[in-house]
């Protein structure tokens, strides 16, 4: 018993002491596409990174300004290229930098370095070697779309797998559909925000309300069915408006979406210290659901849809999304139900957790209703 309560505790510690992004931890969008010989790209690199990496706050006051981004503009693309390395059938295909931009994603300010190569003849196969903060961020992960015609492959580049060969063939539907899945699934297991959301409504699964009190279930059975229920809620409503979003026929502002993901956080989790729905939070689940489809969404975004097999990748990705989920509610439901009628489940775990949850949302809310930067 004692390590089942052990492993609970380290879940939700690892998972509230997560850096307050909205999605992701450190991910790097690589966009390339191949005509021939000639390779042109973008690659967005969170400024945070990039100052970590080669120090962009030339005043040292924690501010970024333009002329500061501008300044180290050669450092920034020395340091790149450095770590990206393009070749195809043997020979090397350099890369030159042709501009660099500033944009806005979710999580913060990215730099925008507009790439262009050329190999030594016609592009069947590219072999890409990835290194970027390798040797500072052990999670980071380089997401690539390499689009050829009207075809789009994907990969997932980290400091475990720095190179790939990706061949140039129209890819077959079953391997687009994976490579979206494990998008999917990697997206839901570095978004912490859905995932802490989940928790907090996943918390009171093994337990009931009852004179005024949380008490444990008497059978597994009915944490189980309640678990059944909130996560097909969830999966549901983000469903709708993931395709939504995704197709284009419902956008709402980024900011808008992230800040008010952070309040459904904070609001599912006082709802275990001062329960007030106690009872239907399926339909809960489902309300709030429908606003991290548009979070879901905005991933998808940066990595692109294969307009030759659209649906079939945002099938792929959701997929991605629920298995993910589900590993994730594979792993509480037993512990939780073991440790459900001591006072170490409903005291620390269900009443401390979920503060310290609405805690660190109501971090995320300041961060982004206001613009600022409160967690490193």
């Amino acid at each position: 018993m004692k390590g089942s309560w052990c492993v609970l505790l380290a879940l939700l510690a690892l998972l509230s002491g997560q850096p307050a992004y909205a999605h992701k931890a450190s991910d790097s969008y690589l966009n390339l596409e191949v005509r021939g010989q000639q390779v042109e790209g973008r690659w967005d690199i969170a400024l945070r990174d990039l100052e970590m990496a080669v120090g962009l706050d030339g005043n040292g006051d924690g501010e970024l300004t333009w002329d500061e981004v501008r300044g180290r503009h050669a450092a920034i693309a020395a340091y790149a290229l450095a770590r990206l390395k393009l070749n195809s059938d043997g020979s090397a295909c350099p890369l030159q930098v042709t501009q660099q931009l500033v944009d806005s994603h979710t999580d913060g300010a990215y730099t925008v370095l507009m790439l262009r190569g050329s190999c030594s003849a016609a592009v069947t196969r590219l072999d890409i070697d990835y290194s970027l903060l390798a040797d500072i961020d052990p999670q980071h992960k380089g997401l690539l779309a390499l689009r050829h015609g009207s075809t789009t492959s994907t990969a997932i580049f980290s400091p475990e797998q720095p190179h790939q060969k990706l061949q140039l063939a129209d890819p077959s539907a079953g391997r687009q559909f994976l490579d979206y899945l494990k998008h999917g699934v990697w997206h839901i297991w570095i978004g912490f925000d859905h995932i802490l959301f989940l928790l907090s409504l996943l918390l009171p699964a093994v337990l009931v309300w009852r004179d005024k009190a949380w008490h444990g279930r008497d059978s597994l059975r009915g944490g189980a069915i309640e678990v059944v229920r909130i996560v097909t809620a969830f999966t549901l409503a983000h469903s709708i408006t993931l395709t939504l979003a995704s197709l284009g026929i419902v956008t709402l502002p980024s900011r808008l979406v992230e800040s008010a993901i952070a309040a459904s956080v904070i609001v599912a989790a006082l709802n275990n210290v001062w329960p007030i729905v106690h009872r239907g939070r399926a339909w809960f689940a489902f309300g709030f659901g429908l606003l991290h489809g548009f979070g879901f969404a905005s991933v998808l975004a940066g990595l692109g849809l294969p307009q030759d097999a659209l649906l079939l990748s945002l099938v792929g990705f959701n997929v991605g999304v629920e298995l993910g989920q589900l590993a994730i509610v594979a792993a509480f439901l037993p512990v939780a139900y073991l440790l459900r009628n001591g006072l170490f489940y409903r005291r620390a775990i269900m009443v401390g957790g979920s503060s310290v949850i609405a805690l660190l949302a109501g971090v995320w809310l300041a961060e982004r209703v206001f613009d600022l930067s409160l967690l490193a």
